[in-house]
């Protein structure tokens, strides 16, 4: 038998030698979906995919065909020759003055959307930042008119109006799409402002900050998804809206494009093709807007947290 001394220390593990390669990180995971599964998500994802895209898709194509070929009774959905000219002859009709409606459009929506962010901004960050005597009823008030559409007080804004002298005026309009969405505003970025640690204030406000400068340099950059998503669906509602245009706008030429587009609908004969074009047209704004948008959403999520 051997002896076996001790030494007072532990027996030391064999290591493997390092590489100074640095090493690869592994591209999929070990539980990879299978093929068959990938191929039914992806043949799912394009099945409703065509099922968003195939309205706007047979509106475009209804868009460039001629009145008949669109009443034809053997109807096909692409046109046997393209009319682009459908596009340029729409805007001198003499059923609405389209160009006018455009800029209509345009003006109460673009100023509806800058008065709800100015009146919406400052609320909902006093709310979330504050506390005071009535917070929570004036909170719920503030969500319960959102439950109320133009439609069903147009008989009373009508009366209001005539008295205060701004019927049928893109300013009646622009307060009317405000008012509206104002409430849908303050709560989304209520939601943003109180999700903000106060730290972050109180941090601002030891180096010297105002209230206004920690509102707009500090709190704002932080918020961007929030005014991000208040802004499309402030201007996209702006934009959509009828009701109330139809009852407070009396001049054709200050009429938006959602009424202007069923002035194309007549008692005995239907212009479609003008329906199909300026649909078309009415929606390429909004895409143009969320596009440019966009960018801001995820840049909004990382920008001003750190000085």
């Amino acid at each position: 038998m051997t002896a076996i001394i001790d030494s007072g220390t532990a027996p030391r593990r064999a290591t493997r030698p390092t590489s100074d390669k640095p090493q690869r990180m592994r591209k999929y995971t070990a539980d990879q979906v299978p093929l068959g599964s990938l191929l039914l998500r992806m043949l799912a994802g394009l099945v409703v995919l065509v099922v968003f895209l195939l309205p706007y898709l047979i509106m475009f194509f209804g868009s460039v065909k001629t009145k008949a070929e669109i009443r034809s009774v053997d109807p096909t959905y692409f046109p046997t020759e393209w009319h682009w000219e459908n596009y340029a002859t729409m805007w001198a009709t003499p059923e609405t003055p389209l160009l006018q409606n455009l800029i209509s459009t345009l003006v109460i929506s673009l100023c509806a959307t800058l008065l709800v962010l100015a009146v919406a901004l400052p609320a909902a960050y006093y709310t979330a930042r504050f506390r005071f005597r009535g917070r929570l009823v004036f909170l719920f008030l503030v969500i319960v008119t959102q439950m109320v559409q133009p439609a069903v007080l147009t008989s009373g804004l009508f009366r209001e109006f005539i008295a205060i002298g701004i019927l049928d005026t893109w300013v009646a309009m622009i307060l009317v799409n405000a008012a509206f969405n104002l409430s849908f505003a303050v709560w989304i970025m209520h939601s943003f402002f109180a999700g903000i640690p106060k730290e972050v204030d109180e941090a601002a406000q030891l180096d010297g900050a105002g209230t206004f400068a920690v509102l707009t340099k500090i709190n704002l950059p932080l918020v961007w998804p929030g005014i991000v998503t208040a802004v499309v669906f402030t201007f996209v509602a702006s934009w959509n809206e009828f009701a109330a245009s139809l009852v407070l706008l009396t001049t054709a030429g200050n009429q938006p494009l959602s009424v202007a587009l069923t002035k194309f609908v007549g008692q005995y004969e239907t212009s479609w093709h003008y329906v199909f074009g300026v649909s078309v047209v009415a929606i390429v704004p909004v895409v143009i807007l969320f596009m440019a948008i966009e960018k801001r959403l995820v840049g909004g999520l990382v920008a001003g947290s750190v000085k």
